[in-house]
């Protein structure tokens, strides 16, 4: 078996949405499972779309995603001399010509045909000029495009796909197809085939929505005297309104960069996106990079299409619940060490980093991480929902105000009296807190769940969380009592 060669060729006019991330992602464990390469090749011949800053954007989600390539990054852009003299070639020896019909003209007979309720199909007009009615009419200046010149016996084209299975269009049903604009451009469709010829590319993955040009592609592979790749097009990804998922159409809320800022893990999210139109015989959804890599394979990739629930109306299950329960699962069985190099990034961005978190503090730093990250779903959950151990300056949560604390008037003079308590100890220790919290609960007459609750809701800002004895011995005496302390201002 040759050297198995995928690519992963985006065109640089946005950010890295999901869907590109997950072709990337197919391709790239293809390569892996196969020992073979994968090419990233850069299509930027839109110039008026392509930026830089797309460009940089891709490659970075790429990184970001652990998703290595072994060539590239090339830019079709650098091969526009190649992609002309395709055309020319095949020019030459008759597999295509000159087409002189304007606009206006295609436009008349289009509308005819559908004043007539027919398909319209571009008529061969000047399939057959002569080499001097071709001469004659470029000496006039005439705008031309190139076509491809479809064969017109009885045939069809077919080809073998590894999802869908055997693909057969008919040559009466593909129109003598445009390969170069009449500015000299060569289309897309040229480009993307000379390019695989040139990069060798024995395997194409891509989306289903390029399953209708692999027809007119074979034909333009066999002009050119090159082997075929084989084929294989992924469903599509759409929303829970049955809408294909889109860079235009959906936001943000699509691309990678949206879960990187939301805290997500990146290999959580690529275990995400690999069961998005794939899975084993068995069901199985978390894997490791290795157990990945071995299981993957193209007949896992199904023909239906994928469903992607995000939403936008609900702050913690933001996007898809799996996704969510993906990246929580990662979370929370990750070596902690792991962990504290992901949240570092956050916690600077958020001004809650402290050097000796690396330092003197790391134990502690890992060890308040490993005691809040079994509540959590994203790493910017410590940032926010954790940030009282981290910060004094946290917000209290609506519901924990309410039911916690102002539901019991009480609480603004007791759990000052229980500070004075923590405050005579030498250290706030995990048994220590918990005696002289039940002690006091005891003796003011209520459940020790009052007091406590009430002291999570002024210590921490939440409603719910870890064992409030470990709580207060990982904040710390003089924090815990500080706030304990400050409990009458929620009452004013």
């Amino acid at each position: 078996m040759p050297e198995v060669r995928v690519r992963f060729p985006p065109s640089p006019t946005g950010y890295l949405h999901i869907g590109g991330a997950r072709t990337a992602i197919y391709n790239w464990l293809f390569a892996k499972k196969h020992g073979g390469k994968l090419v990233l090749r850069i299509e930027d011949t839109d110039a008026e779309r392509s930026t830089k800053e797309s460009i940089a954007g891709i490659i970075d989600g790429l990184e970001w995603l652990g998703v290595t390539w072994d060539e590239g990054p090339y830019f079709q852009s650098e091969h526009a001399t190649e992609h002309v003299a395709a055309a020319q070639k095949l020019l030459a020896e008759g597999n295509a010509y000159k087409c002189f019909c304007s606009k206006e003209e295609l436009d008349a007979k289009r509308e005819a045909a559908a004043a007539a309720k027919g398909d319209y199909k571009y008529d061969g007009t000047c399939r057959g000029l002569s080499p001097e009615e071709v001469s004659a009419r470029e000496a006039r200046g005439v705008p031309s495009v190139i076509r491809f010149k479809v064969p017109r016996e009885a045939g069809k084209v077919g080809f073998d796909d590894q999802v869908y299975g055997l693909v057969e269009r008919g040559y009466d049903d593909i129109e003598d197809f445009v390969i170069v604009r009449s500015n000299g451009m060569p289309l897309y469709l040229l480009c993307n085939v000379v390019d695989d010829i040139r990069d060798r590319i024995t395997h194409v993955i891509r989306g289903q929505d390029g399953l209708s040009n692999t027809p007119r592609q074979i034909l333009l592979y066999k002009a050119l005297g090159a082997p075929l790749p084989t084929f294989a097009h992924m469903p599509l990804t759409l929303d829970l309104n049955k809408a294909k998922i889109s860079k235009r159409s959906h936001g943000e809320i699509v691309s990678v960069q949206f879960y990187r800022e939301q805290g997500f893990i990146p290999w959580a999210l690529v275990n995400f996106l690999v069961l998005l139109g794939w899975s084993t015989s068995d069901d199985r959804e978390i894997f490791s990079r290795e157990e990945l890599i071995e299981a993957f394979s193209l007949d896992g990739i199904t023909r239906s299409n994928s469903i992607f629930n995000y939403r936008k109306d609900d702050p913690k299950f933001f996007t898809d619940p799996k996704a969510i329960n993906i990246n929580a699962h990662y979370l929370r069985s990750m070596p902690i060490e792991e962990i504290g190099a992901l949240v570092k990034p956050i916690f600077e961005k958020e001004g809650l980093w402290n050097e000796d978190y690396d330092g003197e503090k790391r134990a502690w730093y890992l060890r308040t991480l490993d005691l809040l990250r079994e509540r959590f779903h994203t790493l910017r959950d410590f940032a926010s929902l954790g940030r009282a151990f981290f910060a004094d300056d946290f917000a209290v949560d609506e519901t924990a105000l309410q039911k916690n604390l102002l539901k019991h008037p009480e609480l603004k003079e007791w759990l000052p009296r229980l500070a004075d308590r923590f405050a005579s100890l030498p250290e706030l220790s995990h048994d220590e807190a918990e005696r002289i919290a039940r002690e006091f609960a005891e003796e003011v007459g209520v459940k020790p769940g009052i007091p406590i609750n009430g002291a999570r809701a002024v210590i921490t800002g939440q409603v719910k969380g870890p064992s409030m004895f470990e709580v207060f011995g990982l904040i710390g005496k003089e924090r815990v009592v500080a706030r304990l302390k400050e409990t009458p201002k929620y009452f004013a």
